[in-house]
């Protein structure tokens, strides 16, 4: 897979750049749906074969992701929590409770 073939299958998607398997998922199953035959789509589209190729790219390069559980990473998801843990108990002041 390369770097052009994972934003072409973003933007056959229609997803932005950062993406949760969640969304992918999702995304997939609406899109499907609308251009499914049984669904009166054309039986001969291209479309859905586009959108399964797509679909099958961003779950192989996502199941390939290294995941980084380190603090400073947690922290840049989740910046209430740096701030909570930097300043639980601590008074208006910057003195201890």
């Amino acid at each position: 897979m390369t770097y052009k073939e994972l934003m072409a299958a973003l933007t056959e998607l229609d997803l932005p750049p950062q993406a949760t398997l969640k969304k992918v998922r999702e995304r997939h199953r609406q899109l499907v749906r609308r251009y499914h035959p049984d669904k009166g789509a054309d039986p001969n589209n291209d479309k859905i074969r586009r959108i399964n190729a797509a679909y099958k790219i961003l779950t192989e390069y996502i199941g390939d992701y290294r995941f980084d559980f380190s603090r400073e990473t947690f922290w840049q998801q989740y910046p209430e929590e740096r701030l909570q843990e930097q300043f639980y108990g601590v008074g208006l002041w910057g003195e201890k409770n």
